[in-house]
C-alpha cells in the first residue's frame, strides 16, 4: 500500500462542556439531559437527521414498561419515564405516536406498543434539541479524537464547513459503531454476532386484510390503537413463521423477512425489516458496501413477496433508511460488564442509573417474576478513559444479555444518564470516576427518572 503524508495544519476549535458523538437512539436523550443540567453542549451526528435506530430499523420502541401481563397478578409499572417520555408525548400531540398501547396477544414478549411515526420522529427530537439550547451539528462525521494521557480534549470532525476540533470537558460516545471511544483508545471487541439489517415503509396495503392473513398463519401479533386518526384499530399485526408454500417460504428464509410490523395510517406498514448476516464485523467499510447491495435487493424481493398477500397486491416501497443499521459493532470495555444473570434475577445496583424489565429474547427469557433490572452507572463508564462515557448498544458483551441492553428504551435510558452525567462531571471538573453517585441519582430523580427503591 502507497501512503501519502498530509501536511500538518491549524484547523479552527469550538469549544463546549459537553461533546456527544452520535445523535441516534441514545445521542439525543444525552445531549437534551446534559443541555438542561446547564452545559454548553455539542451533539454532532453524521446524518442530516436524528433518531438513529428508532427511525431506521425498528417496529415498535421496547418497552416502557415491566412485563407484568405474562405474570398473573404482578402491577403493571412504567419503568423508562424521564425525556423518553417527554418524547413520546409530543409525538402523540402531533399524531406520531400510538402512544402505549397495549398487546392484545404475544403479550409475553411485550405487554405494550409503543409504535412512532419516523418521519414526525425526525421532527420533534430536532425540535426539543433546539428547545433545550443543544448546538446542533448535523452531516458532520467524527473522524478522530486529540489525546493527552487517558483523557480526551477533544474530537476533530469533518463537514462542508472543512475539518474542525471540539474541545470538552466530558464526552458521551452515542455512536453505534463505539468510534469514539475507539478513536481514544479504549479496549474493545467486535463480535460480529448479530445480523444487520434495513427497514422498508411499504404502502398501497390493506392493514386489515393483512391481519386476516397473519391470523391464518402462526399466533397473529396484534394491538389496538389509533389508526389514521381512529381509535380502535389495529396498530400492530405479523406473525414470526408463515405457514407458505415451500417456494414462498424458501423466499422469505432467504431474504431474512419479518413479518411484523406497526403502523400509524390505514394503507401504510412503517417497518417491513430484512436481516442480512455479515461475514465480518459492520465496522468493515469494504464489506458494509457489498451488504448494503445485498439488503437493498432483498428489499425489492420483499415488496414481491408482499404483493402475494391479500390486500397487498399494489404494495410499493415507500421509505428505506439511508444505510444499513447494526444491532452491535464494536463492544466497548467498561467498568462493569451486565450478565445475563443481572438481567434474569432482576439484580439492582448500588449505583443504578435506570430501571429496565424488557428482554428481546421473551419468552425464552424474562426478568424474574415481570419485574425489572437496574443499569449500574459504572457500565457505562469507559475503562481506562478519564472523561468518556458510552450509551446505547456499545455496552454488555454475553449475547443473551445485550439482547435486552441493546433495545431502543433501555438506550433512550442509558443517553439521559450519560448525557447527565457528562454535564455534572464538566461542571464539577471533575472525571467520571470521581463524580459522587449520590449526586448523579438526584439530578436523575429531579428530571423524572424512575429507580427502584
Amino acid at each position: 500500500m502507497r501512503f501519502y503524508e498530509e501536511p500538518a495544519k491549524k484547523i479552527p476549535v469550538r469549544e463546549f462542556d459537553v461533546v456527544i458523538a452520535g445523535g441516534g437512539t441514545a445521542g439525543v436523550v444525552a445531549a437534551i439531559a446534559a443541555a438542561r443540567q446547564g452545559a454548553r453542549t455539542a451533539l454532532i451526528e453524521s446524518k442530516g437527521y436524528t433518531g438513529g435506530i428508532v427511525v431506521e430499523g425498528g417496529t415498535a420502541l421496547h418497552s416502557f414498561f415491566n412485563l407484568w401481563k405474562a405474570f398473573p397478578g404482578v402491577e403493571k409499572r412504567q419503568v423508562v419515564k424521564g425525556i423518553p417520555q417527554e418524547i413520546i408525548d409530543r409525538l402523540i400531540e402531533r399524531g406520531g405516536s400510538t402512544g402505549h398501547v397495549e398487546m392484545v396477544t404475544y403479550y409475553d414478549y411485550d405487554s405494550v406498543c409503543t409504535a412512532i411515526d419516523t418521519e414526525i420522529y425526525k421532527l420533534v427530537t430536532h425540535e426539543m434539541l433546539a428547545e433545550a439550547g443543544v448546538h446542533i451539528f448535523l452531516n458532520t462525521m467524527l473522524v478522530g479524537a486529540i489525546m493527552e494521557d487517558d483523557t480526551i480534549r477533544g474530537v476533530i470532525t469533518e463537514s462542508r464547513a472543512g475539518r474542525e476540533a471540539f474541545y470538552g470537558k466530558a464526552f458521551v460516545d452515542c455512536t453505534g459503531y463505539g468510534d469514539l471511544s475507539a478513536y481514544a483508545g479504549a479496549e474493545y471487541t467486535e463480535p460480529n454476532d448479530h445480523a444487520v439489517a434495513n427497514a422498508i415503509g411499504v404502502g398501497g396495503v390493506d392493514v386489515d386484510r393483512y391481519h386476516e392473513f397473519c391470523k391464518d398463519q402462526n399466533l397473529a401479533q396484534v394491538a389496538i390503537g389509533t389508526r389514521s386518526g381512529e381509535p380502535g384499530k389495529l396498530v400492530r399485526v405479523g406473525f414470526e413463521r408463515g405457514n407458505f408454500p415451500e417456494d414462498i417460504q424458501k423466499e422469505v428464509d432467504r431474504i431474512g423477512m419479518s413479518f411484523i410490523t406497526t403502523t400509524l395510517h390505514d394503507d401504510y406498514f412503517m417497518f417491513i425489516k430484512l436481516n442480512y448476516k455479515m461475514p465480518v464485523s459492520p465496522t468493515n467499510r469494504d464489506e458494509v458496501v457489498k451488504a448494503e447491495l445485498e439488503l437493498r435487493q432483498r428489499m425489492e424481493a420483499a415488496i414481491k413477496v408482499i404483493r402475494k398477500i391479500p390486500g397487498c397486491e399494489k404494495a410499493f416501497m415507500a421509505r428505506t433508511s439511508p444505510s444499513l443499521a447494526i444491532r452491535r459493532g464494536r463492544c466497548i470495555v467498561c467498568d462493569y460488564d451486565i450478565t445475563l444473570s443481572d438481567i434474569l434475577d432482576g439484580v439492582h445496583f448500588e449505583d443504578d442509573i435506570m430501571s429496565y424489565g424488557f428482554h428481546d429474547c421473551a419468552p425464552r427469557l424474562k426478568v424474574k417474576d415481570g419485574g425489572t433490572y437496574g443499569i449500574p452507572y459504572r457500565a457505562l463508564r469507559v475503562k481506562g478513559i478519564h472523561n468518556l462515557l458510552v450509551a446505547g448498544m456499545l455496552i454488555t458483551s454475553d449475547w443473551d444479555a445485550h439482547m435486552s441492553t441493546r433495545n431502543t428504551v433501555c438506550c433512550f435510558g442509558q443517553g439521559q444518564a450519560a448525557g447527565t452525567a457528562a454535564a455534572l462531571c464538566a461542571t464539577k471538573s471533575v472525571g467520571t470516576r470521581e463524580l459522587e453517585y449520590s449526586d448523579l441519582r438526584e439530578a436523575l430523580l429531579d428530571a423524572g427518572v424512575y429507580l427502584e427503591n
